[in-house]
Parts: structure tokens; sequence; C-alpha cells
């Protein structure tokens, strides 16, 4: 009776763990990369998009007209028919060409954090795509651990039926149980990686950190190493090469926002007397006129305007070095890409088979009592550990790839 309860109890956690686990939601890295849109720094540049395009309605605003009123020549000694009292209003009309000049500059600063924006989501999908791969060859490196612990506990079994018979020493036995145990110790570290990946990775996704999920293994390798790499290509498709170009045309906006102040304002003042003791009422109608082409005042936008062409040198010049340094990381990316995976089919074609027929050898030899169990233990442990390199050679591929889809922000 006890041991049909046993049977019934366990077949419940089966269901319940079953159960569980198809709860669990299933996301691609496609999912993932769309949540990632999600992520509350991106908004903060929306934010400051928005912000800027609000300033810049400000752009064609003109100064707050001015209101005076009081005595106007009023002798200190009253009389009756001594001064008046005058009320005067000044409107100044800042030049049209200098409102359009700061209006086009104020509605390119947006275009600039535009462009921020791109890069920063350009880099947080990056890290979505590292992530992922990494708990993907995590979910592997599991895999092909509880395939070496099937192995092992086959091997157990098969050394204490032969210890029955005086056939096996007990050292191998514990030696077998001592791999085994040490299999536990790498899966339990394993998963608390793969716990820490979802944690990296619900954090870009702005969701609760501890909730669980789970992931596509199936893994694809694109092959980079013969594309080419032009600057035109490279200057197009990457958002910090585009934001050095819409600087370039901020500081020239800014440029012509100087040169505008070479033209002058007008304002216009208006005034009425109101006279004491019986004097006709009087009024003023007065116009005015800057002059900054003085030479007193034209020193300020003349020196920014030559700043302003410093900053456009230097930009063209950030561009110009940009595009090179990322030509060669390219570059390197290419070269690392051919030789990781040059070792990769050598894992998967010539290593791993060979240690496949080496274990498969032994063990033939261990079941004909022609070998010992120490050589089967030392193939099953070579053998997983070349495919543990592989795993790593594939994971060290794919974050290649990453970094060059990083590097031409290919989403």
């Amino acid at each position: 009776m006890k041991i049909k309860h046993r049977m019934i109890y366990g077949l419940l956690l089966c269901a319940l763990s079953l159960t569980a686990r198809a709860q669990q939601e299933y996301l691609t890295l496609d999912s993932v990369l769309a949540r990632v849109s999600a992520n509350p720094l991106l908004r903060t540049y929306d934010a400051q998009i928005n912000a800027q395009d609000a300033y810049a309605g400000s752009a064609r605003s003109l100064d707050a007209p001015k209101l005076s009123a009081g005595q106007y020549q009023t002798p200190y000694q009253l009389k009756p028919d001594g001064g008046s009292f005058m009320v005067t209003a000044e409107q100044m009309f800042t030049n049209p060409a200098k409102l359009r000049a700061k209006e086009n500059y104020m509605k390119s600063i947006s275009r600039v954090t535009a462009e921020e924006k791109k890069y920063m989501n350009n880099q947080l999908n990056a890290q979505a795509k590292q992530y992922y791969f990494e708990r993907a060859i995590l979910e592997r490196k599991l895999a092909l651990l509880d395939n070496t612990t099937g192995l092992l506990e086959y091997m157990l079994k098969a050394s204490n039926i032969r210890l029955t018979y005086g056939k096996e020493k007990l050292d191998n036995i514990y030696k077998t149980k001592a791999e085994l145990f040490q299999l536990d110790n790498s899966r339990e570290e394993i998963k608390s990686e793969i716990r820490q990946k979802n944690i990296l990775l619900n954090t870009l996704m702005n969701r609760n950190k501890g909730q669980d999920f789970m992931i596509d293994t199936s893994l694809v390798l694109r092959d980079y190493a013969a594309t080419v790499t032009d600057t035109g290509t490279l200057a197009s498709v990457r958002s910090d090469i585009r934001g050095i170009d819409r600087n370039i045309e901020l500081q020239q906006l800014n440029a012509k926002v100087e040169y505008s102040k070479r033209k002058p304002d007008f304002g216009l003042q208006a005034g009425h007397m109101f006279s004491y003791g019986g004097m006709p009422n009087q009024y003023i109608l007065m116009g005015s006129i800057t002059i900054p082409i003085a030479p007193w005042s034209s020193k300020s936008y003349q020196a920014n305007l030559k700043g302003s062409q410093y900053e456009i040198e230097q930009q063209r010049e950030r561009k110009i070095s940009l595009l090179n340094q990322v030509e060669g990381e390219l570059a390197g990316l290419k070269a690392a890409w051919t030789g990781k995976s040059r070792q990769l089919k050598n894992y998967r074609q010539n290593i791993i088979p060979a240690l496949q027929n080496s274990y498969k050898t032994s063990l033939l030899a261990y079941e004909q009592n022609t070998g010992e169990l120490l050589p089967v233990l030392e193939s099953i442990k070579s053998l997983q550990t070349a495919r543990m390199d592989a795993l790593e050679r594939l994971g060290e591929i794919l974050l290649i790839q990453v970094a060059y889809e990083k590097e031409n922000e290919m989403h």
C-alpha cells in the first residue's frame, strides 16, 4: 500500500512540474528585443525630444512690451500750469531673419537627441542579444551535463554489479560517485548563471526581475567574414555617425544665428502726455534701430562665428576618426570569427568524433571484461570537456556576431 501511495505521489509531482513548465512564458529573441523598447532609459530620450520640440515653439517670440507712466517735465515747485502726466508704450521688433535662424536652430536640436536614442537602443539590443545567447549556451551546457550524468550513472550501476563478483575495485566506484557529485556542483553553477541572465534580460525588458521564462536554444550562425565594409554604408547606418552629421548641421545653423546678429532690430515708442493747467495734451511717437555692426558690438558674434567653424571642423575630424576605428574593429571581428569558426569545425568534425570513438572502445572493452573502469571514466570526462569547449567556441562566435551586428546596427 505504501508503495502505491509513493507512486501516486511521484506521478502528482511530475504532473505539477510539467504543468508549471507548460505555463512558463516562452520568449524568442525577437520578442525580447521588442520588449527592450519599453526600457525606461529610452523613454527618457522621448521626453527630452518632446521638451526640445516644445522649446522650439518659442523661437519666434518677441521681447515683452514695456509700459511706463509718471510725471513728465514737472517742476519741483508745483505750478498749476507746469508739467504733465505721461503714459508710454515701447516694443522692440526682432529682425525676422534672426527669428528664422533661431527657429531652424532650435528645431534641429531634437534631431541630435533622436540619433542619440537610436544609438542607445542599439546598445541595449546588443546587450539583450548577448544575454540571450549566453543563456542559450548555458541551457545547452546543462543538457550536456545531464547526458554525462546518464553515462556515469550507467557506469556506476555496471561497476556495482561487477563489484559483487569481485571484478571491480571499490576505489573506482568512489571515483565514479565523486564525478557525479562534481557534475552536481557544475549543474548548480550553471543554474545560478542562468538565473543571473534572466535577471539581466528582465531588467532590460523592464519587467519583474525574478520572472522566469523559457527561451529558444536553437542558435543561428551568420557568416559575416566575406562581407565588404565601406565607410559610406557605415556612415548611413550608424546612428552615432549620423549624430555627428546632425551636430555639424546644428553648428552650421548656429553659425547662421550668429551671422544674423549683423542685422538690425527695430523698435517703436508711443507716448501720451496729459498736460496740467489747461495746456494742450501732447504725444510722442518714435522709432529706433540697433546698429550691431558697430566695432564695439560686433566682436561678440564675430568671435562666435569663428568658434562655430572650429566646432564644425572638430566634428568632421571626429567622424573620420570614428569611421576609421569602426573599420578596424569590424576587420578584427571578421578575423576572430574566422579563427573561432575553424576551431568549432575542428571540434565537431575531428576532436569530438575521435573522443566518442575512444569512449565506445573503452566501454566495449569494459563490457567484455578486457578493460578497466578508469579508462572509461577518463574518456567520458575528456568527451564532456571537448563538448564543453565546443560550446564555449560557439558562444564566443555568437558574441562576435553580436558585436558585428552592433557595429553595423543590425537589429
